[in-house]
């Protein structure tokens, strides 16, 4: 198929190597391989802990968090379940069962910044008008239900003001920084994975902040959901976000 066509990039494993080939942006995209035992393993000693994730899927659905625990255990969690394991073969032979022989990834994970105990990520809406630069037009976090290892609005996640979630962690200019910060590297990888796929012209970069407030590149999703930032209260920004959709969608 003619990538200048392709506008919907559904996996995973293909977006990630488009945008290491942009160096500058390796050092925010987490260590991702295909899965397998040796993966796996390897990735689980050097990290502790994991997310494993199918290379083409949508909401969250079959992601897997996998951790070490002491005396040689691990623990999977998945939705709002999870079992421990004594180790490590049969927390494979669990994850294969679960993976029903499906292309499956294994990516470093982020330890995510937390409010009252539940996980939260920002998602960065980047659009390309025809003939001009990506443009970076909204900005919201999502805060994961209680237990849930994912965020996405589908799975239950709400859709929450980013300075509301900062808050306790930066105070209001250096918030201003990492929102800079991230808005910058979305548009980066944006205009990475456009060289790669030049049809695409809308992209959904899941960030992640670690406990140093470092962002890392989750995911990007080419199909992004315009109408989630209807959730804040600054209708301005809801406006500008569909008003480009819908521009970009008569292409």
């Amino acid at each position: 198929m003619n990538r200048s066509r392709i506008r919907h990039v559904g996996s995973k494993w293909s977006k990630t190597k488009v945008i290491l080939r942009d160096r500058a942006l390796r050092p925010y995209v987490p260590e991702t391989r295909r899965i397998n035992a040796a993966s796996l393993q390897a990735m689980l000693n050097r990290y502790r802990m994991v997310y494993v994730k199918p290379v083409s899927g949508m909401h969250g659905k079959g992601v897997m968090r996998v951790a070490r625990t002491g005396a040689g255990g691990y623990v999977c969690r998945w939705g709002s379940s999870g079992s421990r394991y004594r180790g490590f073969r049969p927390l494979y032979e669990a994850i294969r069962k679960r993976t029903r022989g499906r292309p499956y990834l294994v990516q470093r994970g982020i330890r995510l910044l937390t409010v009252r105990g539940k996980l939260f990520d920002i998602r960065v809406m980047v659009q390309k008008p025809p003939g001009r630069k990506w443009k970076a037009t909204g900005i919201i976090g999502r805060l994961a239900r209680p237990g849930r290892v994912v965020t996405n609005y589908h799975s239950g996640g709400k859709p929450t003001d980013v300075r509301t979630l900062l808050r306790g962690y930066a105070k209001p200019a250096r918030i201003d920084v990492l929102m800079r910060t991230m808005a910058a590297v979305s548009r980066r990888a944006a205009a990475a994975l456009n060289r790669g796929y030049p049809g695409v012209n809308m992209v959904g970069a899941d960030i992640g902040l670690d406990r140093s407030l470092k962002p890392w590149i989750i995911e990007l999703n080419t199909s992004p959901d315009p109408y989630l930032f209807r959730f804040l209260k600054d209708k301005r920004v809801s406006r500008r976000v569909l008003r480009y959709a819908r521009m970009l969608k008569r292409i």
